[in-house]
């Protein structure tokens, strides 16, 4: 048989064939991987900060959230922008009036090594004299031992 049959050249050896299905497969799994990874993730709209850890913590709802962030100093910010006292109890009321009960709450971004004594009760207070009466801490989920 001249010229060879099935893959072979007219040198009689194989030729070399690079078997793409199965790379497509690993690249639409990868990609699908990723995709589901990222959708998982839970952005937050505070300062970074250093989140205490928690064993309760549950996935937050963004809708009808403002986030406040107490940093290690006891400063406050709104929505990652640095605040006052006053404007943040400006903002508190105007984020009220826009986001009525019960959809509102308030996420609490406070640093693991900020005092609570201060400014986190401070906003919990504020938040509950404007009407707001959902007060919510972020936390890391502490992982299961």
């Amino acid at each position: 048989m001249a010229g060879g049959g099935g893959g072979r050249t007219s040198t009689g050896r194989k030729k070399a064939r690079i078997e793409i299905i199965p790379l497509i497969d690993v690249i639409f799994f990868l990609l699908a991987t990723f995709i589901l990874f990222t959708l998982s993730l839970n952005k937050s709209n505070g300062l970074p900060v250093s989140l205490p850890n928690s064993e309760t913590g549950e996935p937050r709802d963004p809708s009808g959230t403002a986030t406040v962030t107490v940093t290690v100093d006891g400063t406050l910010a709104w929505e990652k922008e640095p605040v006052t006292a006053e404007e943040f109890l400006t903002r508190l009321k105007v984020f009220h009036l826009q986001h009525p009960e019960p959809d509102a709450h308030i996420l609490l971004n406070g640093d693991a090594d900020a005092q609570f004594g201060a400014a986190v009760v401070y906003v919990m207070d504020e938040a509950r004299k404007a009407g707001i009466k959902r007060v919510l801490i972020e936390t890391h989920m502490k992982p299961i031992s």
